[in-house]
């Protein structure tokens, strides 16, 4: 459908320019052009749930009488066992390169599914009773109110990368729990982490005894940053800065 091409087009697109490395324009790469796309996707799935649910609403209205055929069943049913096979490929893929992006195209395929979902209900129920035809157009009133929410959730986690929202406690604690856990740190403070593109960028500032010397500053700066790259899922950037104890 043109649906699909449009968001498939979207995809291509943020996948290849999102993973462009840093350059003298975009110093902290390119990541935000996937995050982008994903938010488009959202929009995506929200309008054709608005149009699902648009043209569900009137087919209960005009409750128009059709008398399907068993290949129509048979469409349905072919088309949400592709649907649904594409979905769960699209959504292992998207896991595992750790791509927001993919997954929300597969959840675009899901709603897919789900649409014919809706017809498979109308035509099994328009074969069996005639006058019942009209539960296609209840179950895809449903289906379109599911795909919003689904909708509403990518849009909102894509909004979330935008205005450099947090991570969940849990990461937080993750992280400062790391960051104090290496020798000679003595403290952290200004510890700031946003997301781009599905992965974290940090920074954070670390206390040590103020004799040292610049060199074992930097050691266990170096060793942070290991300890975090090693037990923090999804780091992409960290930048460590060292503050000695007297000048605080």
């Amino acid at each position: 459908s043109v649906s699909d091409l449009f968001t498939d087009f979207i995809v291509l697109f943020g996948l290849r320019i999102g993973k462009k490395p840093p350059d003298q324009e975009h110093n902290f790469g390119h990541a935000r052009i996937e995050t982008l796309a994903s938010a488009v996707v959202g929009l995506s799935l929200i309008a054709t749930a608005i149009y699902l649910g648009i043209e569900a609403g009137l087919n209960i209205y005009r409750h128009a009488d059709y008398q399907p055929t068993k290949l129509a069943l048979f469409g349905a049913g072919i088309s949400i066992a592709v649907k649904e096979a594409l979905y769960h490929y699209t959504l292992r893929v998207g896991r595992r390169i750790k791509s927001r992006l993919i997954v929300a195209n597969a959840w675009h395929h899901r709603s897919d599914s789900l649409s014919s979902v809706a017809v498979f209900i109308g035509v099994t129920g328009a074969l069996i009773k005639p006058s019942w035809h009209i539960l296609d157009a209840f179950a895809a009133l449903l289906v379109s109110f599911f795909i919003v929410k689904v909708g509403l959730g990518i849009l909102g986690k894509s909004l979330s990368e935008f205005t450099d929202t947090a991570p969940p406690p849990e990461i937080m604690d993750k992280i400062s729990q790391c960051t104090k856990s290496v020798e000679g740190v003595l403290d952290t403070h200004d510890l700031r982490v946003r997301t781009s593109g599905g992965l974290y960028q940090m920074e954070a500032h670390i206390v040590v005894d103020g004799q040292l010397t610049v060199t074992d500053g930097h050691r266990i700066a170096k060793a942070v940053e290991r300890c975090l790259i090693e037990e923090v899922a999804d780091l992409d950037r960290v930048i460590v800065h060292v503050d000695p104890a007297a000048d605080r």
